[in-house]
């Protein structure tokens, strides 16, 4: 299976799109000005101690204060405490740990206010960001993440990820990483570390610890609410989470964004570098690889199904529904066989969904009766398997008796939510619409100022397709007559992402012309 990375590298933000055999699985966004980034480290103040919550709230430098469980502190809170005190007061000179004296762990059933009192400092990570009117879910269990192991801190245990099954495997991992890790420093060994060589793991775990030292340096010199260590960009953290043999190709439409990202893989795959190819064709790249497309129709309340079936999804306040309809289908030899069909493909299409939009909570999925219990079995199994690829904690339980799948999914980031409905860019919503538009006269209107005031360099003019069709439509077209009157020839584009009226002018760049 091939996978490709659509990147749409944009001034105020930067879209990711990934495909597996052409069809969209994920889709990310990430704001030039992004903060509070899963993984991202703070030093933060402590603003409340809420003993009936046994939990605290932290200042981060958010508008919302961050949220501290007591059970997102972490046993080794008390090592990571003395370690920032001593750090502050000048008395921790070196980030190594190597005669650090670490303090006994905190009982599993403390209290947050035996361990916090208020305005303390404090190191947290960020473990959710904000969503709606909540500030971002904190840990002070400050892990670090790389391509083949996660570091620990002020631990010295070993972790193998239970997905590497074998078990000569796993005793090879465990025994080469307690060779090279450093004393007071724990490791989780990734899926992906599975037959790694041991060059490879070493080389990863010095980069952790690079970053380690970098997070020590900037908390010498800092005051709360500072991010002292930030996460990797977007685009970075899903190659290295998910950057395989089955990559076969990275599309970007920016040289600056394209030059970081090759020097990314050349230090965590060498050689793979090549698989980036450079973007520059005049339709929007989200257009090109019809991403777009499969937007519009994987993000609207009806997602269709490829046999005629589809989706109904909706999002109430506790949880998300889903109802699976047959639609149109073919029928095939009856009932139970046509509602076997439509809920397997039903299954496959709902994991992409769940993904792809990045839908949290609890979601509970009606599927059509089916009466043989080894056809419920089976629906079952292929649910288990569509999901596995998905890598949010999650939890499926078997068909009831009436036919509801119930799943909880773990909610990281805010959900994924594009809206597919338009208001009427006539009316705007109103019901009501004005005598007369003249669409295209206020178009061409527009065309022959900016050929009056620009001199010179080209633009060209961005529309829907069905106005392009109507502007190139003949023989003597609107178009040609524009090139006739002004003896200058206007590009017309169609892009499918704009509504039915709107227009925009753009430059050889394609940033618009005001």
């Amino acid at each position: 299976m091939s996978l490709e990375l659509i990147v749409d590298a944009r001034r105020e933000e930067t879209r990711f799109a990934l495909l597996r055999e052409g069809k969209l699985i994920e889709l990310h966004t990430e704001k030039s000005s992004s903060e509070f980034v899963v993984g991202d480290i703070y030093l933060g103040k402590v603003k409340k101690v809420a003993a009936s919550l046994n939990a605290s709230f932290i200042d981060v430098g958010y508008e919302k204060d961050g949220f501290l469980h007591y059970l997102d502190v972490g046993p080794q809170f008390n090592s990571l405490n003395k370690f920032l005190k001593d750090t502050l007061n000048k008395k921790q000179k070196v980030a190594d740990l190597l005669y650090f004296q670490p303090e006994q762990d905190i009982p599993k059933d403390g209290k947050i206010n035996q361990i916090v009192s208020q305005t303390q400092p404090i190191l947290v990570q960020v473990a959710k960001e904000p969503i709606s009117s909540k500030g971002p879910r904190l840990s002070s269990e400050i892990t670090l993440a790389g391509r083949y192991i996660v570091l620990v801190p002020f631990s010295n245990k070993v972790s193998v990820s239970q997905k590497i099954r074998e078990s000569a495997e796993r005793d090879r991992l465990r025994e080469a990483l307690q060779s090279i890790k450093p004393k007071n420093f724990g490791v989780i060994i990734r899926t992906v570390a599975q037959n790694k060589k041991l060059e490879e793991l070493d080389q990863d775990l010095k980069n952790l610890l690079d970053k380690w030292k970098k997070m020590f340096e900037n908390v010498k010199t800092s005051t709360p609410p500072t991010r002292v260590l930030g996460e990797i960009d977007k685009a970075s953290a899903l190659l290295r989470d998910m950057l395989n043999e089955d990559f076969s190709k990275i599309h970007i439409n920016d040289p600056e964004a394209m030059e970081s990202m090759k020097t990314f893989i050349s230090e965590i795959a060498p050689g793979k570098e090549k698989i980036i190819k450079a973007y520059d064709g005049k339709v929007n790249i989200f257009e090109r690889f019809g991403v777009i497309k499969q937007i519009k129709s994987c993000f609207g309340k009806k997602v269709p199904l490829p046999s005629g079936g589809y989706l109904i999804v909706e999002h109430t306040e506790a949880m998300h529904v889903i109802d699976v309809n047959s639609g149109n289908r073919k029928r095939a030899d009856g009932q139970e066989d046509n509602a076997l069909y439509t809920n397997i493909e039903a299954a496959i299409e709902i994991a992409r969904i769940l993904r792809l939009r990045d839908m949290g909570g609890i979601i509970a999925i009606d599927f059509i009766d089916m009466y043989e219990k080894e056809h419920n079995r089976q629906l079952y199994d292929t649910l288990k398997e569509a999901m596995r690829a998905d890598r949010a904690k999650h939890n499926i339980l078997p068909p009831s008796k009436f036919g509801v799948v119930e799943i909880t999914r773990q909610r990281v980031r805010p959900e994924t939510d594009i809206k597919t409905n338009e208001s009427c860019p006539t009316c705007k919503g109103t019901g009501e619409v004005q005598a007369s538009i003249l669409l295209v006269e206020e178009i061409e209107g527009h065309v022959k100022s900016l050929i009056a005031h620009q001199k010179t360099g080209k633009f060209a003019l961005w529309v829907h397709p069905y106005i392009e069709a109507y502007l190139k439509k003949g023989i003597i077209s609107k178009q040609i007559r524009w090139f006739l009157d002004t003896k200058k020839w206007i590009q017309v584009q169609g892009i499918a992402d704009m509504p039915l009226l709107s227009y925009k002018f753009v430059d050889k760049e394609h940033k618009e012309i005001q």
